[in-house]
């Protein structure tokens, strides 16, 4: 037996996803950087606490090759945002830490996004919900169109 699948549901969750983060890349640049950039300030920040803040690492958190995320990490430094620095322990390493600059430029970025989601995230919780955890009494409650098969 196939199971139905709520298209709906998934496109809500889509939407309130897409957004979010519309919001978050208008809300980067009217800040003066790039969404990207945004994000990596906010990567170094949130670095959990067995982790080291270096250029692979970073690749990997915002899912970009590597050579992005060097490239992306020389913009920072540039614009004074980040700091750059070989690890002692492996000198092939490079460590990433934010400026003061760069710990007021997140800061601000992050103040609106945290007001921002308080409104979103009962959005969003309500469309995952509706896309995943109750898909079976969603899918039955609708009734189906016709286009699109």
């Amino acid at each position: 037996m196939e199971r139905e699948i709520d298209y709906r549901g998934l496109a809500d969750f889509r939407y309130e996803i897409r957004r979010y983060l519309n919001f978050s890349e208008q809300a980067a640049r009217a800040a003066g950087i790039e969404p990207r950039q945004h994000q990596a300030l906010l990567a170094v920040k949130g670095l959990p606490c067995d982790a080291k803040a270096t250029v692979g690492w970073l690749a990997g958190r915002l899912q970009i090759e590597h050579h992005s995320a060097v490239e992306l990490s020389h913009r920072l430094e540039a614009r004074g945002l980040i700091r750059r620095s070989r690890s002692r322990a492996d000198r092939r390493e490079v460590l990433l830490q934010l400026t003061r600059h760069g710990e007021r430029l997140l800061r601000e970025l992050s103040l609106p996004h945290r007001r921002e989601l308080r409104t979103a995230g009962p959005r969003l919780i309500e469309a995952l919900r509706t896309a995943i955890l109750r898909r079976s009494r969603a899918v039955r409650g609708t009734k189906r169109c016709r286009r699109n098969k």
